[in-house]
């Protein structure tokens, strides 16, 4: 897989800024992409070494259509936990405190 593709954003939640002080970083990824695609991936675009990575397949949520009260299923994605090596950090997640 192309390591262009690979990241599509990362993910700001209350959760994943409370795991950027231990040095992990929350990313949503290609659902098809591998562990060792997602550690090149930061590596290159970061420029941070990468100590491990966590996938996780999240199940897309089933919604009901106001008007048509129809049940609408989103799509399903991946996300993956990155840890860096100690010492590493990303300044895009940096919130400037």
């Amino acid at each position: 897989m192309d390591l262009n593709f690979v990241l599509k954003k990362p993910l700001i939640t209350e959760k994943s800024t409370l795991l950027n002080s231990q040095g992990g970083y929350v990313f949503q990824v290609d659902p098809q992409a591998t562990k060792g695609e997602i550690k090149k991936a930061v590596e290159r675009f970061f420029k941070v070494k990468v100590d491990s990575v966590r996938t996780i397949n999240v199940m897309g949520k089933s919604k009901r259509a106001l008007k048509s009260r129809r049940q609408i299923q989103r799509t399903n994605w991946k996300k993956a936990m990155v840890f860096l090596k100690e010492g590493g950090k990303i300044d895009l997640f940096e919130t400037g405190e």
